[in-house]
């Protein structure tokens, strides 16, 4: 929700004693001329980065026409700039919106060379702008803490199985670190990466951009400190062709048990596109038990 106040009479008001037609609005928006009788009926409002622009052609300043409720955030600056999130990934030259998306939810701070491309771009000071992203970090707290109360003091965990990268990281830090010692911090993951490759591979600042989205890959060494580290099958964090992998042998051994040819299926050994050790041997034990009932289901 936009912390600036729509209010539809007010605008139809305003864009009638202007002289400016709904169609004309609508093309200065790049939008249909129904959208702009949506939103001047109520049956919708405009997104809150087309304020701005909504205030433009009816000659009217954004505070004045849509005065704002407190003082802005992250995410107030960027709407009222006019630029969706998806768009700032192109103002701080990098290819997600990540760095922005996860500093307007709290999760983390800009990093200091996105701050004046960011900044100019808002068209406000650096210093205004990291009072905004401030707020931003105060208020995600703020939702925290209030979840916590209402959980008993537990903050919830995210739901559904999780399929990006960082998705896979985040879960595992919110499921397997409770209490008040809380997870370990980037830099201490990054350091546990590096003891077990035997080598520095990864930084603090990179497990921080794996774990919030902004990197979406990292190298198979990375991956299995990372499992290592967690104490989680190396698999658990592969993509998810990886995964498909072990549907597509669980399917080959059920079909070839029906056929009584449990054999076939045998495993010959892993590499890179195999099945883990463990997973291997259980899959290879199984299909031993099956050849040993297969005499007594023909007797």
């Amino acid at each position: 929700m936009s912390a600036r106040h729509f209010d539809r009479h007010r605008v139809r008001t305003v864009r009638r004693a202007a002289e400016i037609s709904q169609a004309e609005v609508a093309a200065a928006l790049g939008v249909a001329d129904s959208t702009v009788a949506g939103w001047e009926s109520g049956d919708a409002v405009p997104d809150a980065e087309k304020l701005p622009a909504l205030a433009r052609v009816l000659n009217r300043g954004l505070d004045g026409l849509f005065p704002r409720t407190g003082l802005p955030d992250l995410t107030d600056l960027r709407c009222d700039a006019g630029y969706y999130q998806y768009e700032t990934a192109s103002l701080i030259g990098t290819k997600s919106a990540g760095p922005v998306a996860g500093a307007e939810r709290g999760e983390r701070r800009l990093k200091d060379k996105y701050v004046p491309a960011l900044a100019a771009a808002y068209r406000v000071s650096e210093e205004e702008l990291r009072r905004a992203e401030d707020r931003s970090i105060a208020k995600a707290q703020e939702t925290q803490a209030g979840q916590s109360a209402e959980d008993g003091g537990t903050v919830p965990v995210s739901s559904g199985p999780p399929g990006t990268l960082g998705e896979k990281i985040t879960l595992v830090l919110e499921r397997s670190y409770p209490g008040q010692q809380g997870p370990p911090t980037d830099s201490e993951i990054a350091d546990a990466v590096n003891a077990h490759a035997g080598s520095k591979v990864i930084t603090g600042e990179g497990v921080r951009d794996l774990r919030t989205g902004v990197t979406e890959a990292a190298s198979p060494v990375v991956l299995e400190g990372l499992a290592a580290f967690f104490g989680v099958s190396p698999m658990y964090f592969q993509p998810d062709d990886a995964v498909a992998r072990q549907v597509y042998e669980g399917l080959r051994l059920l079909s070839a048990s029906r056929r009584g040819a449990v054999g076939r299926v045998r495993g010959r050994g892993t590499g890179s596109q195999g099945l883990p050790a463990n997973v291997m041997e259980f899959v290879n034990d199984l299909v031993t038990e099956m050849e040993q009932r297969e005499p007594e289901a023909n007797e």
